[in-house]
């Protein structure tokens, strides 16, 4: 399960390599170091002229604000090269289902389903032991592949 499995893509000639599960994990686990720092920031900027607010009222924008910036950071770069920061380091690249860039409307419904496919169990992540590409839930239904570079 962790060797890299070769991907057919529409394009003829063209193979993708698919990384192994842990080499993606990884990837994740440095990614939300990275986004601890990017959210740190947004964080700050937000609360001091939101100190003002009721705190339910604060909490909820706060919610808010956390869940649009990580779709800001996630989306731009998919659609920008295909690489976060730290899918750039770990060598993986996000690709349509046919090797190539991802649509805006790819990248926001993959952000989405992983919000809502990968806290109950994993289930998007577990999805990838059973799939016959290895590739994650979200990845499956919207049509893209994370590949080695």
């Amino acid at each position: 399960m962790t060797g890299a499995v070769p991907v057919d893509t529409e394009s003829p000639g063209v193979i993708l390599t698919v990384p192994g599960i842990w080499r993606r994990l990884a990837a994740m686990t440095y990614e939300s170091v990275l986004l601890f720092g990017v959210l740190f920031i947004a964080t700050y900027v937000f609360l001091v002229p939101a100190q003002a607010l009721n705190a339910s009222l604060q909490r909820a924008l706060l919610q808010l604000m956390v869940f649009a910036v990580c779709g800001i950071y996630f989306v731009w770069f998919w659609r920008h090269g295909g690489q976060t920061l730290a899918m750039k380091t770990w060598d993986l690249r996000l690709v349509a289902r046919n090797g190539g860039p991802v649509s805006r409307v790819q990248a926001l419904a993959r952000y989405l389903l992983a919000w809502f496919l990968i806290p109950p169990f994993g289930i998007a992540i577990l999805w990838a032991l059973i799939d016959r590409d290895r590739q994650f839930l979200h990845d499956r239904i919207v049509g893209t592949r994370v590949v080695s570079v």
